[in-house]
This record gives structure tokens, C-alpha cells and sequence, in this order.
């Protein structure tokens, strides 16, 4: 085991991948709303971002068959080089995303970045098991919790990371250049950093319990069979995703990425107030990952995260509502108004012309409206004055600030709880020589299946008719109430001192 002060080392060396990770993985969804106009066939907006947003989810439900390939190959051949292996393969993949001509020039575009979206998603579900267990193998027993909850940092770090340099695009470029190629910028950066980290990882050491292991000829030579043939194991790893990270998982893609999808999306908030105030509040927010991991080394992982899950369940509507509320224009008291309207004639080589409507609103609050309404002449003419496409951006005054920050910054405390000990818990469930494997699959499944599906499953709902802005909610709400119930009733609130028995015990005696 290496002393405490080369722990940090390994942390070092292991977040400074994964984050970059997380941001290649994240840059994607950040970007969403511009991408459903690249990519995409135009014509309709909604099923265009909806397409998107199964692409982004694509990248989710394959990170479980990612988990089973390179959690076996972690466990065959060593953690080091299996998520070095990873890194190469999310890094060139979004750079790749950023090469790919718009839809317009290039019909094949949309399947493309479903390809590059898949390997990307393949990547990271080696990658983050393979992390957690590398530091979870060099750290003391007794601060497992809160030297893993390091590498928990870098998911909203990864995010935090991929919205500055979207903002720095933005602000250093016009709008025009922005929207025509600058948002690429961001996609083809990664290589840079994914150079840096494939050097830094070169220099890493193999995890000190698997290299004991395979000096002694202990290593599994079935990682899969041994994880999921042998029943008290499977257990093991059903009680994970039940009990843990299925309930993980929504909170955490629901506090930061549903969040930002309903900003930009439901409110209709401009780009960059909206992702500057969400990146104030993950900064603000991410030392509790490290808290909650502390803490889970003193009280025990099950109390913290089941904790969260509840808070979730019980705040998200009220937050929620809260967010629109200030964002809604219908709210507000209107000061000015001016409307302009031009005429697009045969616009796409068409026989029929647009009629292009804007309307700049200021509001006494400070508020400010910019919303574009596009009418087919043709359409008009027969009566019919409803708009083909509507877009709004709302920009809000400097007083709502503060108040939409600590909204978000209340999601992120509740993803810091449920994610903070959870690498720690996974980790004690199950024995070194399968652990990479068995622990990678349950998060995984967690993650990239309930929780990756939360923006297009939550959005596909609000756009349902009959429902609200709030109907998508049910869904993540739903799934972590189930996840609660199931972690009361089989987990235990115990931390485990010692990760190389054959099985921990996690689930009370009785059963």
C-alpha cells in the first residue's frame, strides 16, 4: 500500500485523465442545442434537439458494454494501461466530432457522430472504474472515502471545464463566427489536453494490490465469469445498481445536465448567462464531493447517499419551478417593446417566401426578450398565422443572479452527496481481483443507462402533450424513490477495512 503521501501522486495522475474524460464525454451535451442545427436535417427544431439528445444518450447506454471489455481487461492485464487504452479512444473521438462537415454538405453526418458518440461512450465506461479502483488500491483504508472522492470531483470538474472553454469561445468570437465554425474549437482543443494526460499516465506505476496479485499468480483468468457466474457476487453487484447507483445516477444527471437542458431549452435563458451562472455554482459546489467522502469514512456511505437520493425526490419540483418562475416573461412587467419584420424572399431555392418577425422586450426588472418568429408567406396567406419556428432568449437582470445560482448550487449539493462515497462503496463490495469488473458494471448501468437517459427520457416527456415543464421530472424522481426504498431495506450503513476479503457483506445478515 503506498504511504499517504504518494496518494496524491496517483490522484493526480488519475483525475487529470478523467477529467479530460468528462469534459470530451460532457462537451457534446454541453453543446447540444447547437449541434441539433449542425448535424441534423432542419425543418423542426424539437425533433431535431430530440435527436441530439438520444445521440448524447447513446454514448450512456453503451458505457455498460464498455465496463464489461475494459473492466475485463483491468483485470487480466492491470489498471494502468487498460485506462490509458480508454483515454486515446475518448480523445480522438472528439476530436473527430469536431472535424465532421455540418449536415448541410455532408448527409452522413448524423450517423457518423452516432458512431464516434458510441466509442466515446465504450471509453468511459473502462475508464472510470479503472480510476476509482487505481486510487481506491493505493489509499488507506481508513480515508478510502475521502481520497476516492477526489477522482468524484472530476465529472463536475470535466463539466465545469468544458463550459469556461465554451464561454472563452463564445465571448473571443463573433456570433456569426461562433454559430459557423468556432463552436468546433472546443471538440478539437481536446487533443491538446489528451496529449498531456496520455504523457502524465505513461509514468504511472501499476496499482499496488494487482501488482501483488499478479506476481503471485492470483490474477482471475475469467474476470466476467467470476463476477457474474458465481451467485453471491452477482448479488453483490444487483444490490449496487438497486440500492446505489441507479438512484446515482438520475440525481446526478438531473442536478447538472437536465438542469442546464431546462435553462437553455424549458426557460429559454441566453447561452452564456446561463452556463456562466451554472459553472459559478458547480465551482462553488464541487469541495463537497470531497466533504461527503470525508464524511463517509466517519458515519458510513448509505446514510449520506441515500440522504441525497430523498432530498432529490422531495426538492426537485419546487427548484425547478422555482428556476422557470423567474425565467417566465409572462411573470413580468413589460417597460418597452419594439417589433421589426423582413422578408426572406425564396429562401433554400424555394417557391415560397419567410416572413421573419423579432421582437426585442425590455422589462422593469431588468429583464430583457429577444424572440424570432418565422412565418411561411404561403401559410399566411391562407390564413393560418401560426409561426413555423419560434425561438425566445431571455436574459435575465443581475438581481436574479444569485438567486438562480444557489437553486443549481442546491441540485449539485445533492449530486455531491449520492456521488462523493460511492466509488469507496463500490469498491468494498468486491474482491481485487474482479473488482475492476464488478464494480464498473452496476455504475455503469446506473450512470450510463437510468441516469444518461434523464435529459432526452425527461425531455421527450415535457414535449408529450398533456404535459408541463415539470411533467419530465416524474421520471428521475420516480427511479430514486424506488432506489431509496431498496438501499433502506439491503444496505448496510458500515464502511468496509478491508478491500481483499472474497465478498464484503453489504446486505443485513437476514438476508
Amino acid at each position: 500500500m503506498s504511504s499517504e503521501k504518494g496518494i496524491w501522486k496517483v490522484i493526480g495522475a488519475s483525475s487529470v485523465g478523467t477529467l479530460i474524460e468528462w469534459y470530451d464525454f460532457y462537451i457534446f451535451g454541453s453543446l447540444a442545442t447547437i449541434i441539433s442545427t449542425k448535424f441534423f436535417p432542419p425543418g423542426n427544431a424539437t425533433t431535431a434537439f430530440l435527436a441530439t439528445l438520444a445521440t448524447f444518450a447513446a454514448g450512456f447506454i453503451v458505457r455498460p458494454f464498455g465496463a464489461l471489455v475494459f473492466g475485463r481487461l483491468g483485470d487480466l492485464i492491470g489498471r494502468k494501461y487498460t485506462f490509458l487504452l480508454t483515454l486515446v479512444i475518448m480523445g480522438g473521438s472528439t476530436f473527430l466530432i469536431g472535424c465532421i462537415p455540418a449536415y448541410q454538405t455532408f448527409h452522413f453526418a448524423p450517423y457518423l457522430i452516432l458512431i464516434l458518440r458510441l466509442l466515446q461512450g465504450l471509453a468511459l465506461g473502462g475508464e472510470y472504474g479503472g480510476a476509482a479502483t487505481y486510487v481506491a488500491e493505493h489509499a488507506p483504508a481508513n480515508k478510502r472515502g475521502y481520497y476516492t472522492s477526489w477522482i468524484q470531483t472530476t465529472a463536475t470538474l470535466g463539466l465545469f471545464v468544458s463550459l469556461i472553454v465554451i464561454i472563452a469561445v463564445q465571448k473571443s468570437l463573433s456570433t456569426e463566427a461562433y454559430n459557423d465554425w468556432g463552436w468546433r474549437l472546443p471538440f478539437l482543443l481536446s487533443i491538446v489536453l489528451v496529449l498531456v494526460s496520455i504523457v502524465i499516465r505513461m509514468k504511472m506505476n501499476e496499482s499496488p494490490l494487482f501488482a501483488k496479485l499478479k506476481s503471485e499468480g492470483k490474477t482471475s483468468t475469467n474476470p466476467l465469469k467470476e463476477s457474474f457466474g458465481k451467485k453471491q457476487n452477482m448479488k453483490m453487484v444487483l444490490l449496487a445498481l438497486f440500492g446505489a447507483t441507479m438512484g446515482q445516477g438520475v440525481v446526478w444527471y438531473t442536478g447538472q445536465f437536465y438542469a442546464q437542458t431546462f435553462l437553455l431549452k424549458t426557460c429559454n435563458l441566453e447561452p452564456t448567462q446561463a452556463n456562466t451562472w451554472i459553472g459559478i455554482a458547480l465551482l462553488l459546489a464541487t469541495p463537497f464531493f470531497v466533504f461527503f467522502g470525508w464524511l463517509s469514512d466517519r458515519i458510513g456511505r448509505k446514510g449520506i447517499m441515500l440522504a441525497g437520493m430523498l432530498l432529490a425526490v422531495i426538492c426537485y419540483r419546487p427548484i425547478f419551478t422555482a428556476m422557470y418562475t423567474m425565467s417566465d416573461v409572462k411573470t413580468k412587467l413589460e417597460e418597452s417593446s419594439n417589433i421589426t419584420t423582413k422578408k426572406i424572399i425564396n429562401p433554400d431555392n424555394s417557391n415560397d417566401s419567410l416572413i421573419v418577425k423579432t421582437t426585442a422586450a425590455s422589462f422593469v426588472d431588468g429583464s430583457k426578450l429577444l424572440q424570432t418568429d418565422k412565418y411561411s408567406q404561403a401559410v399566411i396567406q391562407t390564413g393560418n398565422n401560426k409561426p413555423l419556428e419560434t425561438k425566445k432568449t431571455v436574459t435575465l437582470a443581475a438581481s436574479y443572479q444569485w438567486k438562480l445560482i444557489a437553486l443549481i448550487f442546491t441540485l449539485v449539493i445533492f449530486v455531491t452527496m449520492v456521488y462523493g462515497p460511492i466509488a469507496a462503496f463500490l469498491v468494498e463490495l468486491f474482491p481485487t481481483k474482479i473488482r475492476y469488473t464488478s464494480m464498473s458494471l452496476p455504475y455503469h448501468i446506473g450512470n450510463g443507462v437510468f441516469g444518461g437517459l434523464v435529459p432526452f427520457i425527461a425531455t421527450l416527456i415535457t414535449v408529450t402533450p398533456g404535459s408541463n415543464y415539470l411533467s419530465g421530472l416524474w421520471y428521475p424522481i420516480g427511479v430514486a424513490a424506488v432506489c431509496f426504498v431498496i438501499g433502506i431495506l439491503y444496505l448496510s450503513n458500515k464502511t468496509d477495512e478491508n478491500v481483499n476479503d472474497d465478498v464484503n457483506e453489504y446486505i443485513h445478515p437476514k438476508n
